[in-house]
């Protein structure tokens, strides 16, 4: 996948290479960085007789309408869903502090629904399913369990992450400029790029 910016490099959004073809292709492309990923061949000019080649980066930036709502609204808040949770958390039941697949993993509300809780990124966690049936409708004071980190909302560039799938060096890097330096994302993956 390729990283597309706006022109101020604020990260915005995951594209497949065929997008990025189409932004080249049109004069969208401001500039572009990182790793050369794809060499497409188009035809051969009848003028010079050379073939076309168009070389997409892992990284680009687009004239135009941003599409950031992380830079439109101080509000802004990323939607909440299972796989980005799990990938905030790292896949990490903050309870047992074990590591599970996704599958094994479920979302759990920290203050629970039935006592007012919310479901929002501060609210809730990563719980294996037997952390999360041993909690039940109780607060972890309540159950005698501890949480092993506590949840945060991600900015807009810390969820551009967590929704890549194979994010790649030089994009962590990219990314990982635009994360706040208190956020615990900033530090896994700082200490994950060595």
């Amino acid at each position: 996948m390729v990283l597309r910016a706006n022109v101020a490099g604020m990260p915005l959004e995951w594209i497949d290479y065929r997008e990025a073809a189409r932004l080249y292709t049109q004069g969208q492309v401001a500039y572009s960085c990182g790793t050369p990923l794809y060499r497409l061949r188009g035809g051969t000019s009848a003028q010079s007789g050379q073939r076309t080649v168009l070389e997409i980066n892992s990284i680009i930036a687009t004239r135009g309408h941003s599409g950031n709502p992380g830079n439109l609204r101080t509000d802004y808040v990323p939607p909440l869903n299972n796989q980005t949770l799990f990938r905030r958390d790292g896949n990490l039941c903050l309870y047992c502090a074990q590591r599970f697949a996704d599958g094994e993993l479920s979302r759990d509300h920290v203050r629970p629904l039935s006592q007012g809780g919310a479901d929002i990124w501060t609210n809730v966690v990563t719980a294996c399913r037997r952390c999360n049936n041993t909690k039940a409708w109780r607060t972890p004071e309540q159950a005698r369990m501890q949480l092993v980190a506590v949840p945060f909302a991600p900015t807009y560039a810390e969820y551009v992450y967590l929704k890549g799938r194979r994010v790649l060096t030089d994009q962590m890097h990219y990314l990982l400029a635009h994360f706040p330096r208190s956020s615990p994302l900033h530090a896994r993956l700082r200490s994950a790029l060595g």
